[in-house]
C-alpha cells in the first residue's frame, strides 16, 4: 500500500484535517494487517513534520537525496515509521 503527496490547501490548514487524514491511514493500514507506515519528507516540509511527530511517527532515517542535485543542494529526505504492531 502506498499513500504519496498527502496535503491540505493552505487556506484549509489548521482546522484538523491533516490530522483526521493521518489516523484515516493509520486506521486504513492497520486493518488490512500493515505491520508498519513509513514515509518521506522533504528537508522543508517542516508543518509535515510536526504533524507526523504528533501522530506518533519516529524518525527512522535522514539521508541526502541520493542524485547530483541531492548532493549538489544538500537535499535531505526524513524517514518516519510508525510501528503497527506495539499500537492499539
Amino acid at each position: 500500500l502506498a499513500l504519496k503527496r498527502m496535503s491540505v490547501r493552505k487556506d484549509y490548514r489548521g482546522m484538523g484535517i491533516a490530522t483526521a487524514l493521518g489516523r484515516t491511514v493509520l486506521a486504513f493500514a492497520r486493518q488490512r494487517g500493515c505491520r508498519a507506515v513509513v514515509l518521506n519528507t522533504l528537508m522543508l516540509q517542516h508543518e509535515a513534520h510536526a504533524l507526523y511527530e504528533r501522530l506518533g511517527f519516529r524518525r527512522h532515517r535522514h539521508y541526502v537525496l541520493p542524485t547530483a542535485y541531492g548532493r549538489l543542494a544538500n537535499c535531505t529526505i526524513t524517514t518516519y515509521r510508525y510501528d503497527l504492531r506495539s499500537t492499539p
